[in-house]
């Protein structure tokens, strides 16, 4: 019987690379799970309960939060629930548990398989869902400079300047977050090309793996 797979959590700010990092495990066999995707698909299992929470606070913004096939609007959503700490704590406490529930189970599905080396959650802000957190024993968080950062944010996103700031104003402290977790946190940076960063990926996950022998 082989080894029990790996859990990994692959983290990092807007634009420092951890898709490319997520891509580059899933290649090499990891089983992988986007946490925003996972979102998604939690917003929708729950809509009910989000069209009864939000629709009133949707109606005096003048905006809809239902598609035309039923499904929630969710940038409209992202409208309310962004309007206020308040709404967005709201929201989160319909969304997460769901998301974690999710993330759960394809955990779950995917550790009875020993022929993969591990179980990828590409999440920037899984210290969100600590009960997710608590299973991983490995966090390999991807950063690149902020110079960098924005000019990637620029042509992948094409956000204005004042926006990509934003987003980068509310991911400070990020890797603290994480450093609070039980598991081992590596810093990978992303600076060159997409060869470079795998080597680099590789090298700490077999150095975190000789070092557990």
């Amino acid at each position: 019987m082989g080894a029990v797979p790996l859990i990994l959590c692959v983290t990092g700010p807007m634009a420092a690379g951890k898709n490319a990092a997520a891509s580059i495990l899933e290649q090499r066999g990891y089983a992988c799970i986007d946490a925003d995707l996972a979102g998604h698909k939690a917003v929708e299992n729950a809509r009910e309960k989000i069209f009864g929470r939000f629709a009133e606070e949707a109606k005096k913004r003048g905006l809809s939060l239902m598609n035309e096939d039923g499904s929630v609007n969710r940038r409209a959503l992202g409208e309310v629930v962004f309007s206020s700490p308040q709404l967005l704590q709201a929201h989160e406490a319909i969304v997460y548990p769901e998301t974690e529930r999710i993330i759960r189970k394809f955990i779950e599905e995917n550790q009875k398989d020993s022929s993969i080396p591990g179980v990828v959650i590409n999440a920037a802000v899984l210290y969100k869902t600590p009960e997710i957190l608590r299973q991983v024993q490995f966090v390999l968080y991807v950063d690149a400079p902020l110079i960098m950062r924005y000019f990637r944010a620029r042509k992948r996103d094409g956000l204005p300047t004042k926006k990509i700031l934003e987003r980068f104003a509310s991911q400070k402290n990020l890797f603290a977050k994480y450093q609070n977790s039980n598991a081992d946190i590596q810093r990978v940076w992303n600076t060159g090309s997409r060869r470079s960063l795998e080597k680099k990926i590789l090298k700490v996950l077999a150095a975190s793996a000789k070092g557990k022998k």
